[in-house]
């Protein structure tokens, strides 16, 4: 008999189980995949720790937040600086003064903001009603084209005229020569990969993995006196008032023996509409690894059917109802706890994730 059944090995699931264990309490940790760490995990290839679900910097204000994260690792110094490929043409990211030069030979602010209030003012958007419109009415037209359109209808797979405007109600837009994407005071890699972290969170708990909680879902139940449960939603329910969508990733890794340096940088946003995917990382980077080969990642978006993994939340209205629906039924559940990204039916960074596992721990058992 165990106190908590937790049905998940991500970083939510894998907060609450350290934090219950500390605690006394005795916990059983499951997972429908062959390994833990949930989207997180790395996995080494050639010696290089490769980020099996797409790359994931860690980033955060929540001192809080750092401080609990480095008492399992250490951190390297790294810094997220992407770099948009517009068929051929290199532009940084987030979009500043470096994108602003490149795209329009501008060198002061005054000069990159005036274009864009030009190009923003030609496309004479006052109520944006719609994802293309609201983008236009932020940053211009050429930036829109070259930048935002072709990836953004490739990650969600649907015209950006269609797309709802909320998507994008911010886009980070810099009048300085900066090319770290966030503006978080902490950020890094932690050195060895994710899954380090989760096996220290996990030592000395009790761990199933290839188990699919559903198909055994009444005798596992009857092993412990709670549920942390961190699937999905609808599913647990099973799809009572309907199934919520997702955009989900595929994603297709090669080892390249040629070449010990690929595209110079770990993450590479692929903005044009032509090219397949998204985005290539190149793992090795994110470690300032020094290894004699490379490990690359194309990231290719695809509509979610069930059976798929479930990546991005579709917010738009229908689904946020259902969700609100699933909710109340979530709230009616005296021996369960829903938590995560698809138990609450929400994109979240991990420093969100391990924030509201906290929260929820701190609910369950106090201030302690």
């Amino acid at each position: 008999m165990y106190d908590y059944l937790i049905v998940g090995a991500g970083l939510f699931g894998s907060v609450f189980a350290y934090e219950a264990n500390k605690r006394g309490k005795k916990c059983l940790v499951i997972d429908k995949r062959d390994h833990i760490g949930g989207n997180v995990y790395t996995e080494q290839i050639e010696g290089i720790n490769v980020h099996k679900y797409g790359a994931h910097i860690f980033h955060t204000n929540d001192k809080k937040i750092w401080d609990y994260v480095n008492r399992f690792t250490e951190f390297n110094r790294y810094t997220n600086s992407p770099i948009a490929n517009y068929k051929g043409e290199l532009y940084n990211l987030p979009f500043n003064m470096n994108t602003f030069n490149k795209l329009w030979g501008v060198v002061s602010p005054d000069e990159a903001k005036a274009k864009i209030e030009q190009q923003k003012k030609e496309a004479g958007v006052t109520e944006p009603k719609n994802l293309e419109e609201q983008a236009i009415s932020l940053i211009g037209t050429d930036i829109f084209e070259k930048l935002i359109k072709g990836y953004t209808e490739k990650q969600w797979g649907r015209p950006a005229k269609e797309l709802p405007a909320f998507i994008i109600k911010r886009l980070p837009v810099r009048f300085t020569y900066d090319n770290n994407y966030f503006n978080d005071r902490y950020q890094g890699i932690p050195i060895g990969g994710y899954t380090s972290i989760i096996k220290k969170m996990l030592e000395g708990i009790d761990i199933r993995l290839n188990v699919d909680f559903f198909e055994q879902r009444k005798e596992l139940e009857a092993l412990a006196n709670k549920v942390v449960y961190t699937g999905m939603i609808d599913q647990y329910f099973n799809y009572t008032f309907g199934v919520l969508e997702y955009r989900s990733l595929h994603f297709e890794t090669k080892v390249l023996a040629e070449t010990d340096n690929y595209q110079g940088n770990a993450v590479v946003n692929y903005t044009d509409k032509d090219t397949p995917y998204t985005r290539i990382i190149e793992h090795k980077h994110f470690e300032f690894g020094t290894q004699d080969k490379t490990v690359i990642t194309e990231e290719y978006p695809s509509e979610w059917k069930p059976g798929d993994e479930p990546y991005y939340p579709i917010n738009d209205n229908k689904n946020n109802e259902m969700y609100r629906k699933y909710k109340a039924l979530a709230d009616n559940e005296k021996d369960v706890i829903f938590g995560g990204r698809l138990a609450t039916y929400k994109y979240f960074d991990m420093h969100q994730v391990i924030g509201a596992a906290l929260a929820t721990v701190e609910k369950e058992f106090g201030n302690k």
